[in-house]
């Protein structure tokens, strides 16, 4: 079988983001034939319909990319009870202009981490509604919000025992609904 490439778009742009750690440690978690690439989205201008006829080489790069993938797994944060700018920006771009987006169909995911009891639930529902609009088939189950504490990621990007457990279930689910929709 053919290798299935999924776009990992991460809605945080800092250095040491902990939706940027998830990415690292769902990869690993990824079967041999499943390839995770995070998606780059940190140099993208903001989004303006004016500009739709001449887009950017960044942006031709970020529809390009999610163009060649079979599925999306979007890791973000929670800024202010939503998603974050960048996020959004990235997502207008590659839906645009009208009729040539480049996710719809693509089956998707969505999961988060954060420093809050609460995870990332507002933030994601946000985002599920946006990728309804999209037209891109959404893992119900199970949802992943996730809390960042003392221990959770190991030198080497991995997670602890127990989170492993949960996210390679997440994984296993996640690579079987690509499988269906492609």
């Amino acid at each position: 079988m053919a290798q299935i490439k999924i776009a990992v778009v991460v809605g945080s742009i800092r250095k040491d983001s902990f939706n940027k750690k998830l990415a690292v440690a769902l990869a690993k978690l990824a079967p041999s034939d499943v390839l995770l690439e995070q998606v780059r989205i940190d140099d993208l201008p903001q989004y303006n319909q004016d500009d739709d006829g001449a887009p950017t080489a960044e942006i031709t790069r970020l529809r390009n990319h999610i163009s060649s993938a079979q599925g999306v797994i979007f890791l973000t944060p929670e800024y202010n009870r939503s998603i974050p700018g960048v996020l959004k920006n990235a997502i207008d771009h590659a839906s645009r202009p009208w009729g040539k987006s480049v996710w719809k169909g693509k089956p998707a995911a969505v999961a988060g981490i954060t420093v809050s009891p609460m995870g990332t639930s507002m933030a994601q529902q946000h985002l599920r509604n946006i990728l309804s609009y999209l037209d891109m088939p959404t893992l119900g189950q199970p949802e992943i919000f996730l809390t960042v504490k003392e221990g959770f990621f190991n030198e080497d990007g991995s997670v602890n025992e127990g989170s492993q457990k949960f996210l390679q279930g997440f994984m296993d689910t996640y690579v079987a609904w690509v499988r269906k929709h492609i």
